[in-house]
């Protein structure tokens, strides 16, 4: 026994084992620890100092959970799990004694079950931790601290992090598609207020109708189901099958315009027309003449003809100046009555300035780009071919008048006036003359008339011998019919004159 307990006696012995506790501890706890004072086995076991930690753990459960399943700050520690308690909170040092010892400068926020990210990294600790409340303690859902600002009003769950981020109430994101109203085309653009008008999330209408009645152009006349024609991306999207549901195709302009372009009266169960003339009626340049077959020619895009097979329709190619001209410039009447010639003169016989005197069509000299500048005739190929200075001449030199096929085709026709021998050769002029010029001539009078000129004849002018009669070429070959007047023999010695005469002179006679 110990002298103490000598001195003291043995009925004293409980009083003064709780107060031999006391006496003992090297100071006082803390306020908090106060219940466990009492006895120092609530916090330390006399035969083993390793087993504090656990003491402590059995007190402190929340703290061993956090441990046990790393989570919260002692459970993301360094030395989660291997330190001692002991090694960051002392005990003894008196009640008010600061026993937690946080450092806040220190401090890292990430190893807690609340990160401070965004806007929160700027706050000061008492903003969300209480004073005289465990730190622990402190609430970590959004709702906890913002209920005032909750612009919903309690519409939502209280998980705000799942629209909103720590930086901003604005820019909230929230995942729509986990309704049952996807987000799709023009309304993922949209504002929240655009269809939760006033805030109210709760019971929005889900239908179009709901809230597009006033844009709905067709009056209600084709009933709520908007959804059945047209997509969310814009009203102009439509996706009605309109050949399958009124047997008419929409081709062209016909898919691009609005509907009441056709269905006037807003009324789409009344009947309408599906043939062109049916609508366009009051469009037909053409006054009727073409009949009611628009398709015939003009197509679903442009009323403007740009590829009309004339050629494979009617057999007559429009080429030239015929391709520039209206339809109606030789369609003047209605197609029903009117059958068109196409040779030329079916259309241009007032135009004719031959008066139908030629022969062959006007294909045959003009082309269809122009009637003056596009002329092609080959003279060659007619009765009178173009040589020498002929092919240089214009056609109305030859031509006087329009009536080309009745052109002379004799020299003298066109020559006379340039005849110097005044028509004592005859009118075959091309027996002597070359195309080529007047002044190029060659006649074999020896050879053409079997009378050689020779001695003084080779010096004289063809009319000194052809005087009579006017046009003709016969001349006798006897040297009296043209010296009947120089015979000083007065015709005593016959015509004969060559047999003492020589055709050099008549004063070198032979007399035999």
């Amino acid at each position: 026994m110990s002298l103490l307990a000598a001195l003291l006696g043995n009925s004293a012995r409980p009083v003064l084992a709780a107060n031999v506790e006391t006496l003992l501890m090297p100071g006082k706890v803390a306020q908090a620890h106060l219940k466990q004072e009492e006895s120092c086995a609530n916090c330390h076991d006399r035969s083993n100092v390793r087993t504090q930690t656990s003491l402590c753990l059995d007190c402190h459960k929340p703290i061993a959970v956090d441990l046990q399943q790393h989570q919260g700050y002692h459970g993301r520690m360094p030395n989660a799990g291997v330190g001692e308690c002991r090694a960051c909170h002392t005990e003894h040092k008196g009640r008010s004694a600061d026993i937690v010892r946080l450092d806040r400068a220190l401090f890292n926020h990430r190893l807690t079950d609340f990160a401070l990210e965004g806007a929160h990294a700027e706050l000061g600790c008492e903003s969300c931790h209480k004073k005289a409340e465990p730190w622990g303690k402190a609430v970590t859902s959004c709702a906890g601290c913002h209920k005032a600002d909750d612009v919903h009003h309690g519409q939502f769950s209280q998980a705000c992090g799942d629209c909103h981020g720590s930086v901003s109430w604005t820019g909230g994101k929230f995942d729509h598609d986990k309704t049952n109203f996807k987000l799709t085309g023009a309304h993922t653009t949209v504002t929240c207020n655009a269809c939760h008008i006033g805030g109210q999330y709760r019971q929005t209408p889900k239908t179009c109708v709901a809230c597009h009645a006033t844009d709905d152009e067709h009056r209600g006349s084709r009933g709520e189901d908007c959804a059945k024609c047209h997509v969310t991306k814009e009203w102009k999207t439509a996706k009605f099958d309109h050949l399958k549901e009124t047997s008419y195709e929409l081709l062209g302009v016909h898919d691009r315009i609005n509907c009441v372009a056709c269905h006037r009266s807003g009324n789409y169960k009344e009947k309408i027309p599906k043939d062109c003339n049916g609508c366009h009626q009051a469009d037909d340049s053409h006054a009727t003449r073409f009949g009611p077959q628009c398709g015939d020619c003009h197509d679903n895009d442009h009323w403007q003809v740009a590829d009309y097979d004339h050629a494979g329709k009617h057999h007559f190619a429009l080429l030239g100046a015929h391709a520039k001209i209206d339809c109606y410039a030789c369609h003047t009447a209605p197609v029903a009555s009117q059958k068109l010639a196409k040779d030329c003169g079916g259309c241009h016989r007032s135009e004719d300035p031959h008066n139908a005197t030629l022969k062959g069509g006007c294909e045959s000299c003009h082309g269809q780009k122009s009637w003056r500048s596009d002329m092609a005739f080959d003279h060659d190929l007619s009765h009178f071919p173009l040589l020498g200075l002929h092919r240089v001449a214009s056609c109305a030199q030859c031509h006087a008048t329009m009536a080309f096929n009745q052109a002379p085709t004799a020299c003298v026709d066109c020559h006379a006036p340039d005849d110097v021998h005044k028509g004592g050769l005859g009118k075959k002029c091309e027996s002597c003359h070359s195309s080529n010029g007047w002044p190029l001539w060659v006649f074999d009078h020896a050879k053409e008339t079997h009378f050689a000129l020779l001695g003084a004849h080779a010096k004289l002018q063809c009319e000194d011998c052809h005087r009579e009669p006017p046009g003709s070429v016969k001349t006798s070959p006897l040297c009296v019919s043209c010296h009947r007047k120089d015979d000083r023999h007065l015709g005593e010695y016959g015509a004969q004159c060559g047999r003492c005469h020589t055709v050099n002179s008549w004063k070198d006679a032979r007399i035999q």
